[in-house]
Parts: structure tokens; C-alpha cells; sequence
């Protein structure tokens, strides 16, 4: 079933995200992909994430897809001006492609190529703007198209934050709504008291959300997001937990497991984000059962 028909239906979706290779070899990607099968109602691929240089979110949705995977195709807007924005949108539809999330892109200096210049020709608005544009018949510049895409649009949100940021995020989501983004995705959810708070902010707005979740590989790696990351704050409870725990691979599912089930009566599904650590993923939502 569709992304859409899938949300629509008011089915918790359970979306898990695999990061390209950094190369072509795609026999591990597939063998991951072939144990969610099942599993999961569909695959996000990433857009070069953090700016590390990788195989493209384009080829591998279009490869799963032909395996009969759902995917979600990301796109940046980092790295190509508005020209090549269009076109990948294009691309993505003529190949099949039905959802697709878009994404404003880290910066390139915090990535494996930090002397790449950055493009950023169009921001998420404008880049929410061109997609809804095209479905419409008619590129950017008012050309019409011959044949038009039909995607199912997601866009990044932020879901833990408050205070002043808080509304100046509900007036970006209400400019978001407005050009009928079809699901928010949110970036990574830690502190389930605080997206519940949030997720009553979004109910006016009659936009599904999918809440991220990421697996936390390590203390170090929490208190790093914490001190650097100027996003999401990961409570000391779960850092804690993580602390004492023997296993740090069987407390970071069970971390995962038990902030799905307090977010789940708070948003329509979950992105599952392993970071490296895609094999435990069907673990993890065996944990989580039906």
C-alpha cells in the first residue's frame, strides 16, 4: 500500500531509513533491506547525509523499488540549484518514485568534503514551493510541463523544541501546510514529554507526522548531540540508562522500543534512524511487535 493510502488509513507507519554506501557495492544494503521486508511499510534514503559524499538517494530508492520496497526519495537543497532540483523531481517521477521528503541539507563543511561549495539556491520553502509547482503542471519559471509528477511530499520539521523557537517553527509549518505538504517528518525525538507538547501544537495544520528515531550508540555520543548538535536534548534518564547498562547495543533498541510505544498515541508512525546499525532495526521492531 501507498505511503499516502497508508497514513490516510490511520495506520501507524513504520518507515526505517538506510544510508547508501559509499560506493556500489550494494550487496549489504539489500541484504538489510531484504530482513525489513515485512516489517516495515517503507525505506527512506537519505540525501548525502551530514554531507559525507555517498551513493545517491535517487538510484538506490529507484533499486528498491524494484524489489518492491516502498521508498522515500530525499532530496536537498544543498547541492543543486533550482534547475537540477526541478529535474531530479522529474527524474524521481519518471522512474516510478511515489513519496518524496524534502530537506533544507547540512552545511558541506561539516561533512568529508568540507572544501565543497555549497548551493543552496533555493531554501525549504522555496524547494516545498517548486515540487508542489510541478504537480501542478508548470515549472518555476510558469512553463508547462508535458506529463506532470504525482508524489506524496514530506518535509522536515522540528518536534522537541520550545519557547520562541517553538513559534517561529508552528509559522513555518503553517507556510508548510499551506503549500499541502502531505506528512511532516521530524528530526530526532528524545524526550517524549516534549513532543507532546509539540504534537498538540501541530493538530490544526491536518498534517500526519512521522517522529525520528535514533539509536544512540554510545554516552559519548548522546553528550556529544547534547553540547554540539543545538537540536534535540537527550534527557539525563536516558543517558543514564545507557551508562549502566552491560550491553550498549541491547539498551539502545530497548531505549528506542520504549520512546516508540510513549510517542505512539502522539503521531501517525516513526523513521527509525540506525546510523550504522541497520541490523539491529528488524530486532528492534520484532521488540515492538504489532
Amino acid at each position: 500500500m501507498a505511503l499516502k493510502e497508508l497514513l490516510a488509513s490511520g495506520k501507524f507507519v513504520r518507515i526505517a531509513e538506510l544510508q547508501p554506501p559509499k560506493g556500489n557495492n550494494l550487496t549489504e544494503i539489500f541484504d538489510q533491506a531484504e530482513r525489513l521486508m515485512g516489517r516495515v511499510d517503507g525505506v527512506s534514503v537519505p540525501d548525502l547525509p551530514h554531507a559525507i559524499m555517498r551513493l545517491g538517494s535517487l538510484s538506490l530508492c529507484v533499486l528498491l523499488k524494484q524489489k518492491g520496497i516502498e521508498t522515500i526519495f530525499n532530496l536537498s537543497c544543498r547541492d543543486r540549484n533550482r534547475l537540477a532540483l526541478q529535474s531530479d523531481i522529474l527524474n524521481a517521477s519518471a522512474l516510478g518514485l511515489r513519496n518524496i521528503l524534502l530537506l533544507e541539507g547540512e552545511h558541506p563543511s561539516l561533512g568529508d568534503h568540507p572544501e565543497a561549495k555549497p548551493v543552496f539556491d533555493l531554501d525549504l520553502m522555496g524547494l516545498i514551493g517548486a515540487a508542489r509547482r510541478l504537480q501542478e503542471g508548470y515549472d518555476l519559471s510558469g512553463n508547462p510541463l508535458q506529463g506532470k509528477p504525482d508524489f506524496s511530499v514530506g518535509a522536515e520539521i522540528r518536534g522537541t523544541i520550545k519557547g520562541q523557537a517553538l513559534e517561529q517553527e508552528l509559522a513555518e509549518l503553517e507556510k508548510k501546510a499551506r503549500l499541502e505538504v502531505d506528512f511532516f517528518v521530524t528530526d530526532s525525538i528524545y524526550d517524549a514529554n516534549l513532543f507532546e507538547a509539540f504534537s498538540k501544537q501541530v493538530v490544526p495544520f491536518k498534517v500526519p507526522v512521522l517522529a525520528s528515531i535514533t539509536l544512540l550508540k554510545s554516552v559519548g555520543m548522546a553528550r556529544y548531540i547534547n553540547q554540539h548538535m543545538g537540536g534535540p536534548t537527550i534527557p539525563d534518564s536516558i543517558i543514564d540508562r545507557l551508562m549502566k547498562a552491560p550491553d550498549k547495543r541491547e539498551a539502545s533498541v530497548a531505549i528506542a522500543v520504549d520512546l516508540i510505544k510513549a510517542l505512539r498515541p502522539h503521531c501517525h508512525g516513526v523513521r527509525i534512524v540506525p546510523l550504522g546499525w541497520e541490523g539491529l532495526v528488524p530486532f528492534l521492531l520484532d521488540r515492538l511487535g504489532t
